[in-house]
Protein backbone atom coordinates (compact mmCIF):
# COMPACT_ATOMS: atom_id res chain seq x y z
CA UNK A 1 0.00 0.00 0.00
CA UNK A 2 1.38 3.38 -1.02
CA UNK A 3 1.05 6.09 1.64
CA UNK A 4 1.44 9.63 0.29
CA UNK A 5 2.22 12.37 2.82
CA UNK A 6 1.31 15.86 1.61
CA UNK A 7 2.46 18.89 3.53
CA UNK A 8 4.98 21.50 4.54
CA UNK A 9 8.50 20.33 5.39
CA UNK A 10 10.84 22.09 7.82
CA UNK A 11 14.47 21.69 8.85
CA UNK A 12 14.79 20.89 12.55
CA UNK A 13 18.14 21.36 14.27
CA UNK A 14 18.76 19.85 17.71
CA UNK A 15 21.68 21.19 19.74
CA UNK A 16 22.36 19.47 23.08
CA UNK A 17 24.94 19.87 25.79
CA UNK A 18 25.49 20.56 29.46
CA UNK A 19 24.93 23.75 31.46
CA UNK A 20 26.92 23.87 34.68
CA UNK A 21 27.73 27.56 35.02
CA UNK A 22 26.34 31.04 34.39
CA UNK A 23 27.75 33.55 31.93
CA UNK A 24 29.85 36.35 33.49
CA UNK A 25 28.12 38.79 31.12
CA UNK A 26 24.54 38.04 32.18
CA UNK A 27 22.65 35.67 34.50
CA UNK A 28 22.10 33.09 31.75
CA UNK A 29 23.37 29.50 31.52
CA UNK A 30 26.43 28.70 29.43
CA UNK A 31 25.81 25.58 27.33
CA UNK A 32 28.78 23.43 26.44
CA UNK A 33 27.60 21.88 23.18
CA UNK A 34 28.13 18.14 22.89
CA UNK A 35 25.98 17.16 19.90
CA UNK A 36 24.25 18.86 16.99
CA UNK A 37 21.98 17.08 14.52
CA UNK A 38 19.59 17.97 11.72
CA UNK A 39 16.42 16.19 10.64
CA UNK A 40 13.35 16.81 8.55
CA UNK A 41 10.43 18.24 10.46
CA UNK A 42 6.77 18.80 9.70
CA UNK A 43 5.47 16.51 6.97
CA UNK A 44 9.05 15.32 6.52
CA UNK A 45 9.03 13.84 10.03
CA UNK A 46 5.78 11.98 9.35
CA UNK A 47 7.30 10.53 6.18
CA UNK A 48 10.52 9.62 8.00
CA UNK A 49 8.59 7.76 10.72
CA UNK A 50 6.59 5.83 8.12
CA UNK A 51 9.73 4.92 6.19
CA UNK A 52 11.39 3.83 9.45
CA UNK A 53 8.42 1.55 10.06
CA UNK A 54 8.96 -0.10 6.67
CA UNK A 55 5.99 1.55 4.91
CA UNK A 56 5.95 2.42 1.19
CA UNK A 57 5.82 6.20 1.55
CA UNK A 58 6.12 9.20 -0.77
CA UNK A 59 6.51 12.75 0.52
CA UNK A 60 4.78 15.45 -1.54
CA UNK A 61 6.03 18.87 -0.51
CA UNK A 62 7.62 22.13 -1.65
CA UNK A 63 11.24 23.11 -1.00
CA UNK A 64 13.11 26.36 -1.56
CA UNK A 65 16.49 26.92 -3.22
CA UNK A 66 18.44 28.54 -0.35
CA UNK A 67 21.39 26.88 1.48
CA UNK A 68 19.07 25.47 4.16
CA UNK A 69 17.11 23.70 1.41
CA UNK A 70 20.18 21.63 0.54
CA UNK A 71 20.50 20.56 4.17
CA UNK A 72 16.80 19.69 4.22
CA UNK A 73 17.11 17.54 1.11
CA UNK A 74 20.02 15.73 2.72
CA UNK A 75 17.88 15.10 5.81
CA UNK A 76 15.29 13.50 3.51
CA UNK A 77 17.77 10.99 2.05
CA UNK A 78 16.17 7.58 1.64
CA UNK A 79 12.62 8.92 1.24
CA UNK A 80 10.85 9.15 -2.11
CA UNK A 81 10.27 12.92 -2.43
CA UNK A 82 8.12 14.73 -5.00
CA UNK A 83 8.88 18.41 -4.44
CA UNK A 84 7.86 21.59 -6.17
CA UNK A 85 9.32 25.07 -5.60
CA UNK A 86 8.20 26.82 -2.41
CA UNK A 87 9.04 30.36 -3.48
CA UNK A 88 10.16 31.10 0.08
CA UNK A 89 13.06 30.62 2.47
CA UNK A 90 13.35 27.20 4.09
CA UNK A 91 11.98 27.32 7.64
CA UNK A 92 14.60 26.28 10.20
CA UNK A 93 13.77 25.57 13.83
CA UNK A 94 16.72 25.19 16.22
CA UNK A 95 16.16 23.74 19.68
CA UNK A 96 18.78 24.12 22.39
CA UNK A 97 18.76 21.62 25.26
CA UNK A 98 20.91 21.04 28.31
CA UNK A 99 20.73 17.81 30.31
CA UNK A 100 17.54 16.90 28.48
CA UNK A 101 15.82 20.19 29.38
CA UNK A 102 14.74 22.56 26.61
CA UNK A 103 16.22 26.04 27.05
CA UNK A 104 15.20 27.93 23.93
CA UNK A 105 13.94 27.50 20.36
CA UNK A 106 15.10 29.80 17.59
CA UNK A 107 13.03 30.04 14.37
CA UNK A 108 14.24 31.29 10.99
CA UNK A 109 12.33 31.73 7.75
CA UNK A 110 8.95 31.07 9.35
CA UNK A 111 7.13 34.10 7.90
CA UNK A 112 3.96 33.25 5.98
CA UNK A 113 4.98 32.33 2.42
CA UNK A 114 2.84 32.62 -0.73
CA UNK A 115 0.62 29.69 -1.67
CA UNK A 116 2.83 27.51 -3.90
CA UNK A 117 1.90 26.32 -7.36
CA UNK A 118 1.19 22.59 -7.69
CA UNK A 119 3.32 20.85 -10.29
CA UNK A 120 1.99 18.02 -12.50
CA UNK A 121 4.24 15.63 -10.57
CA UNK A 122 2.62 16.66 -7.26
CA UNK A 123 -0.89 16.11 -8.63
CA UNK A 124 0.08 12.75 -10.14
CA UNK A 125 1.53 11.52 -6.84
CA UNK A 126 -1.66 12.44 -5.00
CA UNK A 127 -3.75 10.68 -7.63
CA UNK A 128 -1.75 7.45 -7.22
CA UNK A 129 -2.03 7.21 -3.42
CA UNK A 130 -3.59 4.23 -1.60
CA UNK A 131 -3.69 6.26 1.63
CA UNK A 132 -3.35 10.05 1.88
CA UNK A 133 -1.98 12.03 4.82
CA UNK A 134 -2.08 15.81 4.95
CA UNK A 135 0.44 17.04 7.51
CA UNK A 136 -0.35 20.76 7.39
CA UNK A 137 2.08 23.18 9.03
CA UNK A 138 0.37 26.34 7.82
CA UNK A 139 2.79 27.24 5.03
CA UNK A 140 0.40 27.10 2.10
CA UNK A 141 0.65 23.72 0.36
CA UNK A 142 -2.67 22.48 1.80
CA UNK A 143 -4.28 25.76 0.67
CA UNK A 144 -3.30 25.32 -2.97
CA UNK A 145 -6.56 25.08 -4.99
CA UNK A 146 -5.09 22.46 -7.33
CA UNK A 147 -3.83 20.35 -4.42
CA UNK A 148 -7.15 20.61 -2.60
CA UNK A 149 -9.07 19.50 -5.69
CA UNK A 150 -6.75 16.53 -6.17
CA UNK A 151 -7.05 15.56 -2.49
CA UNK A 152 -10.83 15.85 -2.47
CA UNK A 153 -11.18 13.72 -5.58
CA UNK A 154 -8.74 10.99 -4.51
CA UNK A 155 -10.28 10.82 -1.01
CA UNK A 156 -13.53 9.62 -2.54
CA UNK A 157 -11.71 6.34 -3.24
CA UNK A 158 -9.03 6.03 -0.53
CA UNK A 159 -8.65 7.02 3.15
CA UNK A 160 -7.55 10.61 3.81
CA UNK A 161 -6.07 11.54 7.18
CA UNK A 162 -5.77 15.30 7.81
CA UNK A 163 -3.62 16.79 10.59
CA UNK A 164 -4.62 20.48 10.65
CA UNK A 165 -2.75 23.62 11.66
CA UNK A 166 -4.20 26.85 13.14
CA UNK A 167 -2.74 28.87 10.25
CA UNK A 168 -3.83 26.37 7.61
CA UNK A 169 -7.09 25.84 5.72
CA UNK A 170 -9.99 23.62 6.72
CA UNK A 171 -9.74 20.00 5.60
CA UNK A 172 -11.48 18.95 2.41
CA UNK A 173 -14.99 17.53 3.06
CA UNK A 174 -14.05 14.04 1.84
CA UNK A 175 -11.49 13.59 4.65
CA UNK A 176 -11.81 10.31 6.53
CA UNK A 177 -10.32 11.50 9.83
CA UNK A 178 -9.14 14.90 11.06
CA UNK A 179 -6.81 15.06 14.09
CA UNK A 180 -6.65 18.47 15.78
CA UNK A 181 -5.24 18.76 19.29
CA UNK A 182 -7.53 20.20 21.95
CA UNK A 183 -6.39 23.80 21.53
CA UNK A 184 -6.74 23.58 17.75
CA UNK A 185 -10.18 21.97 18.01
CA UNK A 186 -11.49 24.58 20.43
CA UNK A 187 -10.03 27.42 18.35
CA UNK A 188 -11.39 26.11 15.05
CA UNK A 189 -14.85 25.31 16.43
CA UNK A 190 -15.36 28.49 18.45
CA UNK A 191 -17.01 26.55 21.29
CA UNK A 192 -16.55 27.63 24.89
CA UNK A 193 -13.93 26.21 27.21
CA UNK A 194 -16.18 25.26 30.11
CA UNK A 195 -15.83 21.81 31.63
CA UNK A 196 -12.89 19.44 31.52
CA UNK A 197 -10.91 18.16 28.56
CA UNK A 198 -13.44 15.52 27.56
CA UNK A 199 -16.37 17.96 27.60
CA UNK A 200 -14.45 20.56 25.62
CA UNK A 201 -13.20 18.01 23.10
CA UNK A 202 -16.69 16.54 22.63
CA UNK A 203 -18.33 19.93 22.02
CA UNK A 204 -15.57 20.96 19.63
CA UNK A 205 -15.68 17.66 17.71
CA UNK A 206 -19.46 17.89 17.28
CA UNK A 207 -19.14 21.39 15.86
CA UNK A 208 -16.24 20.47 13.59
CA UNK A 209 -17.96 17.40 12.17
CA UNK A 210 -20.80 19.61 11.03
CA UNK A 211 -18.53 22.40 9.78
CA UNK A 212 -15.98 20.28 7.95
CA UNK A 213 -18.26 17.51 6.68
CA UNK A 214 -15.61 14.84 7.33
CA UNK A 215 -16.28 11.28 8.47
CA UNK A 216 -14.66 11.57 11.90
CA UNK A 217 -12.70 13.87 14.21
CA UNK A 218 -10.11 12.64 16.71
CA UNK A 219 -9.15 15.33 19.23
CA UNK A 220 -5.77 14.54 20.78
CA UNK A 221 -5.52 15.20 24.52
CA UNK A 222 -1.82 14.81 25.26
CA UNK A 223 -1.16 12.42 28.15
CA UNK A 224 -4.93 11.82 28.43
CA UNK A 225 -5.03 10.09 25.02
CA UNK A 226 -7.55 11.03 22.34
CA UNK A 227 -11.29 11.42 21.81
CA UNK A 228 -12.93 10.05 18.66
CA UNK A 229 -16.29 11.19 17.36
CA UNK A 230 -17.67 9.73 14.15
CA UNK A 231 -20.29 11.26 11.89
CA UNK A 232 -23.82 10.45 12.96
CA UNK A 233 -22.85 9.79 16.56
CA UNK A 234 -23.13 12.01 19.64
CA UNK A 235 -21.32 9.60 21.98
CA UNK A 236 -17.53 9.95 21.76
CA UNK A 237 -15.00 7.19 22.31
CA UNK A 238 -12.09 8.13 24.60
CA UNK A 239 -8.87 6.21 24.03
CA UNK A 240 -6.64 6.58 27.11
CA UNK A 241 -2.89 6.82 26.69
CA UNK A 242 -0.65 4.34 28.51
CA UNK A 243 1.23 5.92 31.39
CA UNK A 244 4.61 7.16 30.22
CA UNK A 245 7.36 9.34 31.62
CA UNK A 246 7.86 12.03 28.97
CA UNK A 247 10.82 14.39 29.01
CA UNK A 248 10.31 15.85 25.53
CA UNK A 249 6.88 15.81 23.80
CA UNK A 250 8.31 16.88 20.43
CA UNK A 251 7.16 14.60 17.63
CA UNK A 252 4.38 12.87 19.53
CA UNK A 253 1.68 14.20 17.22
CA UNK A 254 3.65 13.20 14.12
CA UNK A 255 4.12 9.68 15.52
CA UNK A 256 0.38 9.42 16.14
CA UNK A 257 -0.43 10.53 12.59
CA UNK A 258 2.12 8.15 11.07
CA UNK A 259 0.72 5.22 13.05
CA UNK A 260 -2.83 6.15 12.08
CA UNK A 261 -1.84 6.17 8.41
CA UNK A 262 -0.20 2.75 8.70
CA UNK A 263 -3.29 1.36 10.44
CA UNK A 264 -5.62 2.74 7.77
CA UNK A 265 -3.36 1.16 5.13
CA UNK A 266 -3.84 -2.18 6.90
CA UNK A 267 -7.60 -1.71 6.72
CA UNK A 268 -8.11 -1.22 10.47
CA UNK A 269 -11.27 0.43 11.72
CA UNK A 270 -10.97 3.99 13.01
CA UNK A 271 -11.34 2.75 16.60
CA UNK A 272 -8.59 0.15 16.23
CA UNK A 273 -6.38 2.57 14.31
CA UNK A 274 -6.65 5.29 16.97
CA UNK A 275 -6.10 2.82 19.81
CA UNK A 276 -2.89 1.55 18.22
CA UNK A 277 -1.72 5.07 17.33
CA UNK A 278 -2.19 6.42 20.86
CA UNK A 279 -0.16 3.51 22.24
CA UNK A 280 2.56 4.07 19.61
CA UNK A 281 2.77 7.79 20.40
CA UNK A 282 3.11 7.10 24.14
CA UNK A 283 5.84 4.51 23.53
CA UNK A 284 7.64 6.89 21.15
CA UNK A 285 7.71 9.70 23.73
CA UNK A 286 8.70 7.34 26.53
CA UNK A 287 11.67 6.26 24.41
CA UNK A 288 12.82 9.89 24.05
CA UNK A 289 10.67 11.20 21.21
CA UNK A 290 12.58 12.58 18.25
CA UNK A 291 15.84 11.89 20.08
CA UNK A 292 15.14 8.17 19.63
CA UNK A 293 15.43 8.58 15.84
CA UNK A 294 19.20 8.67 16.25
CA UNK A 295 19.04 5.02 17.37
CA UNK A 296 18.53 2.12 14.92
CA UNK A 297 14.88 1.01 14.67
CA UNK A 298 13.89 -2.08 16.64
CA UNK A 299 13.53 -5.28 14.59
CA UNK A 300 9.93 -5.92 13.44
CA UNK A 301 9.38 -8.59 16.10
CA UNK A 302 10.35 -6.09 18.80
CA UNK A 303 8.27 -3.12 17.70
CA UNK A 304 5.17 -1.92 19.55
CA UNK A 305 5.92 -2.08 23.26
CA UNK A 306 9.65 -2.36 22.52
CA UNK A 307 10.20 1.38 22.82
CA UNK A 308 8.68 1.36 26.31
CA UNK A 309 10.96 -1.46 27.42
CA UNK A 310 14.12 0.12 26.05
CA UNK A 311 13.16 3.49 27.56
CA UNK A 312 12.67 1.85 30.97
CA UNK A 313 16.06 0.17 30.68
CA UNK A 314 17.74 3.38 29.58
CA UNK A 315 16.31 5.39 32.50
CA UNK A 316 17.25 2.68 35.00
CA UNK A 317 20.83 2.50 33.77
CA UNK A 318 21.13 6.29 33.69
CA UNK A 319 20.30 6.40 37.39
CA UNK A 320 22.73 3.60 38.22
CA UNK A 321 20.02 1.00 38.84
CA UNK A 322 19.86 -2.74 38.20
CA UNK A 323 17.92 -4.03 35.19
CA UNK A 324 16.03 -7.29 35.78
CA UNK A 325 14.34 -9.34 33.05
CA UNK A 326 12.33 -12.52 32.99
CA UNK A 327 10.42 -14.35 30.30
CA UNK A 328 7.71 -16.82 29.45
CA UNK A 329 4.33 -17.37 27.83
CA UNK A 330 2.18 -16.26 30.79
CA UNK A 331 -0.83 -17.74 29.03
CA UNK A 332 -3.12 -17.65 32.07
CA UNK A 333 -1.57 -15.43 34.72
CA UNK A 334 -1.90 -17.18 38.10
CA UNK A 335 -0.59 -16.89 41.65
CA UNK A 336 2.63 -18.70 40.77
CA UNK A 337 3.39 -16.14 38.07
CA UNK A 338 2.59 -13.26 40.40
CA UNK A 339 4.97 -14.54 43.08
CA UNK A 340 7.76 -15.14 40.58
CA UNK A 341 7.37 -11.67 39.07
CA UNK A 342 7.24 -10.02 42.48
CA UNK A 343 10.38 -11.86 43.56
CA UNK A 344 12.16 -10.87 40.35
CA UNK A 345 11.27 -7.18 40.71
CA UNK A 346 12.59 -7.15 44.27
CA UNK A 347 16.06 -8.00 42.96
CA UNK A 348 16.54 -4.75 41.04
CA UNK A 349 15.16 -1.38 40.00
CA UNK A 350 13.04 -2.35 36.98
CA UNK A 351 11.52 -5.55 35.61
CA UNK A 352 11.07 -6.20 31.90
CA UNK A 353 8.99 -9.25 30.96
CA UNK A 354 10.03 -10.89 27.67
CA UNK A 355 6.74 -12.34 26.44
CA UNK A 356 6.35 -15.08 23.81
CA UNK A 357 4.14 -13.87 20.97
CA UNK A 358 1.05 -15.80 19.90
CA UNK A 359 3.03 -17.41 17.05
CA UNK A 360 5.83 -18.37 19.41
CA UNK A 361 3.41 -19.96 21.91
CA UNK A 362 1.75 -21.96 19.14
CA UNK A 363 5.13 -23.25 17.97
CA UNK A 364 6.06 -24.29 21.51
CA UNK A 365 2.75 -25.60 22.87
CA UNK A 366 0.55 -26.52 19.92
CA UNK A 367 -2.30 -25.10 17.88
CA UNK A 368 -4.70 -24.84 20.85
CA UNK A 369 -2.49 -22.30 22.57
CA UNK A 370 -2.30 -19.55 23.57
CA UNK A 371 -5.56 -19.32 25.46
CA UNK A 372 -5.25 -15.53 25.62
CA UNK A 373 -3.85 -13.27 22.91
CA UNK A 374 -0.51 -11.53 23.35
CA UNK A 375 -2.31 -8.20 23.70
CA UNK A 376 -4.42 -9.46 26.61
CA UNK A 377 -1.43 -11.17 28.21
CA UNK A 378 0.58 -7.96 27.93
CA UNK A 379 -2.22 -5.88 29.45
CA UNK A 380 -2.54 -8.25 32.42
CA UNK A 381 1.19 -8.23 33.08
CA UNK A 382 1.44 -4.45 32.82
CA UNK A 383 -1.43 -4.14 35.31
CA UNK A 384 0.83 -5.75 37.95
CA UNK A 385 2.70 -3.17 39.99
CA UNK A 386 5.89 -5.22 39.87
CA UNK A 387 6.11 -5.18 36.02
CA UNK A 388 7.66 -2.08 34.45
CA UNK A 389 7.55 -3.08 30.78
CA UNK A 390 6.66 -5.95 28.43
CA UNK A 391 8.63 -6.87 25.32
CA UNK A 392 6.98 -9.32 22.87
CA UNK A 393 9.18 -11.63 20.80
CA UNK A 394 8.42 -14.10 18.00
CA UNK A 395 11.26 -16.59 18.35
CA UNK A 396 11.17 -19.88 20.30
CA UNK A 397 13.77 -18.56 22.75
CA UNK A 398 14.34 -15.06 24.19
CA UNK A 399 17.95 -14.82 23.02
CA UNK A 400 17.34 -12.00 20.52
CA UNK A 401 15.55 -9.77 23.04
CA UNK A 402 18.15 -10.54 25.68
CA UNK A 403 20.86 -9.30 23.32
CA UNK A 404 18.83 -6.13 22.83
CA UNK A 405 18.22 -5.55 26.54
CA UNK A 406 21.43 -6.95 28.11
CA UNK A 407 19.81 -7.19 31.58
CA UNK A 408 21.96 -7.30 34.70
CA UNK A 409 19.83 -10.15 36.04
CA UNK A 410 17.89 -12.81 34.11
CA UNK A 411 15.39 -14.37 36.50
CA UNK A 412 13.49 -17.63 36.07
CA UNK A 413 11.17 -19.43 38.45
CA UNK A 414 11.53 -23.20 38.64
CA UNK A 415 13.10 -26.24 40.20
CA UNK A 416 16.18 -26.30 37.98
CA UNK A 417 19.62 -24.68 38.21
CA UNK A 418 21.00 -21.72 36.27
CA UNK A 419 23.39 -24.07 34.45
CA UNK A 420 20.42 -25.90 32.95
CA UNK A 421 19.08 -22.75 31.26
CA UNK A 422 20.39 -22.39 27.67
CA UNK A 423 20.42 -18.59 27.89
CA UNK A 424 22.71 -18.48 30.95
CA UNK A 425 25.90 -18.44 28.89
CA UNK A 426 24.55 -15.62 26.73
CA UNK A 427 23.68 -13.53 29.79
CA UNK A 428 27.19 -14.07 31.19
CA UNK A 429 28.70 -12.72 27.92
CA UNK A 430 27.93 -9.12 28.95
CA UNK A 431 28.52 -9.64 32.65
CA UNK A 432 24.96 -10.45 33.62
CA UNK A 433 23.81 -13.14 36.03
CA UNK A 434 21.08 -15.76 35.84
CA UNK A 435 19.05 -16.12 39.02
CA UNK A 436 16.47 -18.75 40.01
CA UNK A 437 13.61 -17.82 42.33
CA UNK A 438 11.52 -20.42 44.20
CA UNK A 439 9.06 -22.48 42.19
CA UNK A 440 5.48 -22.44 43.47
CA UNK A 441 4.16 -26.03 43.22
CA UNK A 442 0.62 -26.76 42.10
CA UNK A 443 0.27 -23.53 40.10
CA UNK A 444 0.44 -23.84 36.34
CA UNK A 445 -1.43 -22.73 33.25
CA UNK A 446 -2.23 -26.35 32.36
CA UNK A 447 -3.75 -27.02 35.80
CA UNK A 448 -5.77 -23.81 35.67
CA UNK A 449 -6.97 -24.47 32.11
CA UNK A 450 -8.10 -27.98 33.07
CA UNK A 451 -10.03 -26.64 36.05
CA UNK A 452 -11.75 -24.04 33.88
CA UNK A 453 -12.66 -26.70 31.34
CA UNK A 454 -14.36 -28.77 34.05
CA UNK A 455 -16.35 -25.74 35.19
CA UNK A 456 -17.41 -25.03 31.61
Amino acid sequence: MSIVVVGDTLLDVDVAGTAERLSPDAPVPVVDVQTSSERAGGAGLVARLLARDGQDVTLVTVIGDDPAAGRLREALTGIDVVAGPSGAATPVKTRLQAAGQALVRMDQGTQSPPVPQATPQILAAIGAADVLVVADYGRGLAASPEVRTALEQRARRVPLLWDPHPKGPAPVPTATLVTPNLAEAVGASGVGTRGGKVAQATDAALALLERWGCEAVAVTLGSAGALLLQSGSTAPLVVPAPAAEVADPCGGGDRLVASLAAALARGDSLVDALTAAVADASAFLAAGGVASLARPPAPPALRGMANDAFAVVQRTRASGGTVVATGGCFDLVHAGHARTLSAARALGDCLVVCLNSDASVRALKGSQRPIMSQGDRSDLLLALECVDAVLVFDEDTPEQVLRQLEPDLWVKGGDYTAEELPESELVRSWGGRTVIVPYVPGRSTTTLASALARVG
